[in-house]
């Protein structure tokens, strides 16, 4: 485990099955690799709530929009997500649970658009990270920051952007109705990230 992570964990707890109405808020748009991993954990019947950034996100529960949060500690090609483990550290929240999920990062653009009509590529600075190889053999290529993957995808398709692509998911590609000009662009195959399900309350949750 990452020391530093290591470092923002409290104590763990295995959590009995959430209600149908139990909302659980991530960072991120529909799509995000964030969504993936609270489905994967808790199931469809939960309720998502998209934040925008981190700083959203860990402030969810303060202000009663969500009774859970997601939130994105480490990559295995990456590292630590610093801005994620710094709250996690400044946070009271407890570690109620856990998911690691693969990462296919995908070249995604407008319908229509081919691999030589791309002049910049916007993401997450995680996704970007983790797609240095990808870059480094197609050099003429600008990175775009932004806030999150998914929501890279929406805005680039949405605007219909014919030069610009956006690094994501293969759900997020399905949602907005991108097209992945580029499959599986992140540096190794063996790409993963590490979520923990954080809780400011651990009533009715058992060891």
């Amino acid at each position: 485990m990452n020391q530093e992570v290591s470092k923002a964990r409290t104590r763990t707890k295995q959590m009995n099955t959430l209600s149908n109405n139990t909302r659980v808020a991530f960072q991120g748009e529909r799509g995000a690799f964030s969504e993936e991993a609270a489905v994967k954990l808790l199931g469809e019947s939960i309720e998502l709530i998209p934040r925008p950034t981190f700083n959203a996100l860990f402030s969810s529960l303060r202000e009663g929009l969500a009774d859970y949060l997601l939130a994105p500690v480490e990559n295995s090609i990456a590292g630590a997500v610093h801005p994620s483990v710094e709250l996690l550290k400044e946070s009271q929240l407890e570690v109620v649970n856990e998911v690691t999920i693969p990462v296919g990062q995908n070249l995604i653009a407008c319908p229509g658009v081919k691999f030589v009509d791309i002049q910049e590529v916007q993401s997450h600075p995680m996704a970007l990270a983790q797609c240095s190889r990808f870059f480094k053999q197609h050099p003429q290529l600008i990175q775009i920051v932004s806030d999150d993957t998914a929501g890279s995808v929406a805005e680039i398709v949405q605007r219909g952007d014919l030069h610009r692509a956006a690094i994501g998911s293969k759900r997020a590609a399905e949602i907005y109705g991108g097209v992945i000009v580029r499959e599986n662009i992140q540096d190794t195959s063996d790409n993963f990230t590490r979520f923990l399900l954080l809780s400011n309350n651990l009533k009715g949750i058992k060891p």
